[in-house]
Formats: C-alpha cells, sequence, structure tokens
C-alpha cells in the first residue's frame, strides 16, 4: 500500500482523516501530508507532545493518567476518541508511547500505543517496536497506515 492508494480509498469511500499524536511528533502528519491531494481527505492532526497538552486540548482526566500514566491503551483510547470528535473526522488514529532513549513510567523503550477509531470502534494496539527513536517513531507510523489500509 502506497500513500497515493490511501489517498484514493478514502477519497472513493468520502471519509476524513485526522491524527493526534505524541511520540511520532507530526511524523503521522508529514507522512500523509507528503503527497498531494492529502486535503481530500486528510483534516488535520495534533501534537500533544506534553501531559498538560493531553489533559487542557483533549480534555483527559489527570486521574486517567495519574492511574494509567500516558503510555498506556486507555490513554491512546481517549486520544483518538477525543481527537476524532475534536477534529470531526471519520477516522483518527492516535500515538502514544515511548521512543526512548531512557524507560518512562516504568515502561520499556519501544513500548507504544496506537489507536485507530472508525464507524465507531477504536481498536487500540499495543506494540514493543525495536530501534532508535527515529526508527520506533517511523515503524508505528508505517503499522497504523496499515491498519488503517486494512480497516477502511
Amino acid at each position: 500500500m502506497t500513500i497515493e492508494q490511501l489517498r484514493d480509498r478514502f477519497v472513493e469511500k468520502g471519509l476524513t482523516l485526522g491524527s493526534v499524536e505524541s511520540f511520532t511528533g507530526g511524523l503521522f502528519a508529514r507522512t500523509i501530508t507528503e503527497v498531494s491531494g492529502a486535503s481530500k481527505y486528510y483534516k488535520g492532526g495534533l501534537v500533544t507532545y506534553a501531559t498538560e497538552e493531553k489533559q487542557r486540548i483533549l480534555k483527559i482526566k489527570p486521574e486517567l493518567i495519574e492511574q494509567y500514566g500516558v503510555v498506556s491503551k486507555e490513554i491512546a483510547f481517549q486520544m483518538a476518541n477525543n481527537a476524532k470528535h475534536l477534529l470531526n473526522v471519520d477516522v483518527c488514529v492516535s500515538f502514544t508511547g515511548n521512543a526512548g532513549p531512557d524507560a518512562m513510567e516504568g515502561k520499556p523503550v519501544g513500548e507504544v500505543y496506537i489507536g485507530v477509531i472508525y464507524q465507531g470502534i477504536c481498536e487500540v494496539f499495543k506494540k514493543n517496536l525495536k530501534g532508535n527513536r527515529g526508527e520506533i517513531q517511523q515503524q508505528a507510523v508505517e503499522f497504523a497506515l496499515e491498519t488503517i489500509w486494512h480497516n477502511i
């Protein structure tokens, strides 16, 4: 699957896409918008890198973050769900995790959670990726693109 094929499928189905990123820092949005015609289906994205921005922009409750940590299935779910409504899109993807170089919240480098919400169903995938920071980010984006492709 190429980004052009993904674009064409979204356009053909009349669907819109949005994203909310943390550890990927906008890499997903950049990947989508590197191909012409992205504006036909990609409405936009948010980078909520800091915990306080997840709370302020995405309205994620501090208690939830305290209970599970930002690197968690629960926060990936909240990010995807809340951003879907905020961006008013059909499909929304979220990224939260630890790209390194050090453990975070007691979770190892490479532990990431990717949420995809479509047709009212949000699936969150836990991945344990290997590599340096950039490689972990790239692998997460590639996984999300493939997941979206197979689910729409």
